[in-house]
């Protein structure tokens, strides 16, 4: 592992001592894991251990990642501050809550099972790894078999060449729509596709809140990867903070911006560890009524700076709520690839917003099978657990 220090990228670009990892090879077979993509976002943000951890050397044994790994990791260095006294009562609750999408824009999941999923992306088919879908497919084999891209993940090669394309070979990127916004999807060789379709309903509950507000909304997106989210707040009408620790995500975040020509939206592309960053956004007294957050379940850097979420993750919440505004309306956490009921980041909501009133409601985010038609209702697919509170 190596740490780099970026100068400066763009106009409103920072990159400071940012940290990237390989991914270690794995197999279709094997079961997957959600690394924190974006650790201070990294693919970082990003996008599913946790991290990518440093390419092992050729006699290295391969290790199978839990659920699906996000893109290349940068680990947040720990700056240790005593957790806030919290008084009052605690919001009230709503659980189990399960949010649930069927897709919208240019994807949506065809079928699922026999630890792959199916899914649409705009004109591709594509296949990939996915350890929660135990069951059996429901299409026959043939359907499964005529798709443009399956994630192989059997060689060394980064970008497409951890990639079989049964039919043509295609390009790195190709062109997709999700909730209004024009992105790049990207065959990555860590078996992503620069979005995170699960999130479509906060993004959709955000995109909502920011239009219906009156007002300006100022939006955090902590380990915001390749900016999806950032651009559909700043496409309502907010104005955007999107932080990653990763120099490539914020360079993909800017292509994506390029591509839907929304380059005057008021978006401040922040390329730093997240954790330094709401730092010192508390010390300035800086304000947010959207805090949108994705940490990763393990990093490590350097300098001996390791993020664990269990021990860390309390923290990080903290600070995040010190820097809501008076009238703020949302703070949205979202956990991958821990060994966790969603009561665990639930109630550390609660005691997190103690005296703040609204309600805490937490759950899982999953994904429904839709057919090939995109309209006939299959099986849930769960992906996350998330945590979010809000004022009422």
């Amino acid at each position: 592992m190596t740490g780099k220090r970026f100068a400066k990228v763009g106009r409103d670009a920072i990159c400071t001592g940012s940290i990237e990892f390989k991914t270690r090879k794995t197999t279709l077979k094997q079961r997957e894991r959600r690394p924190g993509a974006k650790v201070a976002t990294g693919p970082s943000g990003g996008r599913r251990s946790d991290v990518r951890p440093a390419k092992p050397e050729k006699t290295a044994v391969k290790a199978a990642p839990a659920r699906e790994q996000r893109p290349p990791a940068a680990v947040p260095a720990v700056i240790e501050r005593p957790l806030t006294a919290r008084h009052g009562e605690r919001p009230a609750e709503r659980v189990p809550v399960i949010l649930e999408s069927t897709g919208a824009g240019d994807f949506h999941l065809i079928d699922s099972g026999n630890g792959q999923k199916l899914e649409q992306y705009g004109p591709y088919r594509v296949v990939r790894p996915e350890g929660q879908a135990l069951w059996q497919p429901s299409l026959p084999a043939h359907v499964w078999e005529k798709v443009d891209a399956a994630f192989t993940g059997d060689t060394d090669e980064e970008g497409t060449g951890r990639w079989r394309f049964p039919k043509e070979a295609l390009g790195e990127t190709w062109p997709l729509n999700l909730l209004g916004v024009d992105f790049f999807g990207r065959f990555t060789s860590f078996r992503h596709v620069g979005v995170f379709p699960e999130q479509i309903v906060h993004w959709s509950w955000m995109k909502q809140q920011v239009e219906s507000a009156g007002r300006p909304l100022k939006v955090l997106n902590l380990f915001g990867y390749t900016g999806v989210a950032s651009l559909v707040a700043a496409a309502a009408g907010a104005e955007v903070t999107h932080v990653d620790a990763s120099k490539k995500a914020i360079g993909w975040a800017r292509e994506n911006q390029a591509l839907g020509r929304m380059e005057k939206l008021p978006i401040r592309w922040i390329c730093e560890d997240a954790m330094k960053f709401i730092l010192r956004e508390e010390r300035r007294g800086s304000q947010y009524d959207i805090i949108l957050t994705d940490p990763p379940k393990f990093g490590r850097g350097p300098n001996g700076e390791v993020w664990h979420l269990f021990e860390h993750l309390p923290l990080m919440l903290d600070i995040c709520r010190e820097i809501l505004s008076p009238k703020a309306v949302g703070l949205v956490l979202t956990a991958y690839s821990i060994r966790a009921s969603f009561y665990s980041i639930h109630e550390l909501m609660r005691e997190t917003m103690r005296g703040a009133g609204g309600v805490v409601e937490s759950g899982e985010l999953v994904i429904r099978e839709a057919g090939l038609d995109g309209k006939t209702p299959g099986r849930a697919l769960s992906t996350s657990l998330f945590s979010r509170w809000v004022p009422k």
